[in-house]
């Protein structure tokens, strides 16, 4: 925290380009949900969202920079797992999406189960877990395939759509942004089986307890905000009417929450009136409206189905 306050801007770590997460757009301004989480953090800490550097990274190099140095923290698709916790000397912190191992293919294969694909080529990205996922499903059904690993989700849907592979193995929410950047997605199907548990979380440095409890924190606040009805157009209203405690704790009206971090008492409510609370931030990401078209599902709300659950901030 001293040496981002110092410096005075953030450096996040970013994906090099996954539709829906981090992807530049037609001016060049990176846009998705792991870029809105990191302007989020920056408007927290300094009330500006202009004080965020974005850095691109790749799967096999974020954990290497990020303990490093290079960065603050990864916002980057990045599951959270016992190893990367205990042996990198980072830490995971809150899951803010959940999604799974999955697998699309053209629909000219005619494959509707995984197993089908005996002896195929398969894309993956180096440094995920979705190579190990891969390998361990292949093998529990004695299926033979060809790895093709490439080092960015880009290079992988080149080489998938020129027919350099005949399917392409990550997370599913990766092939859905994937499958959105084609010339023709009609052509392609997501296949309906998930393989794994891919819980993903911001990543920072070990050692750090107050920035491991301002970015956990922060992570918590925009769901508690969705789960309070607390939305970017009406913060300002709820902070200066509203009665209930839990709002007004949140959103700085009393101090305690901010002072417990060493932030402004507003630090959630400037977060969350300039990109909104959680559901706010996913439905302009990756929603049903956007060319990623992702329901909710479990990253829905709790008390709707989902897994989505902030600590009580108290």
């Amino acid at each position: 925290m001293d040496q981002v306050r110092s410096r005075g801007t953030l450096i996040c770590g970013i994906n090099t380009g996954v539709a829906g997460f981090a992807l530049p757009d037609a001016r060049g301004v990176w846009q998705g949900l792991d870029v809105d989480l990191c302007r989020g953090l920056a408007i927290a800490i300094f009330n500006d969202a202009s004080k965020v550097r974005f850095v691109p990274l790749s799967s096999s190099t974020r954990f290497t920079a990020l303990g490093s140095g290079e960065v603050d923290v990864l916002f980057r698709t990045s599951t959270m797992t016992m190893l990367r916790d205990t042996t990198l000397g980072l830490r995971s912190l809150v899951p803010y999406f959940y999604d799974g191992h999955g697998f699309i293919v053209r629909n000219s294969l005619n494959v509707r189960q995984v197993r089908e694909l005996n002896g195929a080529t398969i894309c993956l990205i180096q440094g995920t877990t979705n190579e190990q996922v891969t390998a361990d499903y292949f093998r529990s059904v004695n299926v033979p395939f060809t790895p093709v690993v490439f080092e960015r989700t880009d290079q992988a849907a080149i080489a998938l759509q020129a027919g350099r592979c005949d399917a392409f193995g990550t997370d599913a929410s990766q092939l859905a942004a994937v499958r959105s950047t084609m010339q023709r997605p009609a052509d392609w199907t997501i296949l309906p089986e998930r393989f794994s548990k891919e819980p993903y979380g911001a990543y920072i440095r070990r050692g750090d307890d107050e920035w491991f409890d301002l970015i956990r924190w922060y992570t918590y606040a925009l769901i508690e905000a969705e789960e309070l009805g607390i939305t970017a157009a009406n913060a300002e209203e709820m902070r200066r009417t509203s009665n209930n405690a839990n709002v007004r704790r949140l959103l700085g009206a009393t101090p305690e929450l901010g002072q417990s971090i060493k932030l402004d008492a507003a630090w959630a409510y400037n977060a969350i009136r300039a990109i909104g609370n959680y559901g706010e931030l996913y439905e302009r990401t990756m929603g049903e409206r956007t060319p990623v078209g992702l329901p909710r599902g479990q990253n829905n709300l709790w008390t709707n189905g989902g897994l989505m659950y902030a600590l009580p901030m108290r």
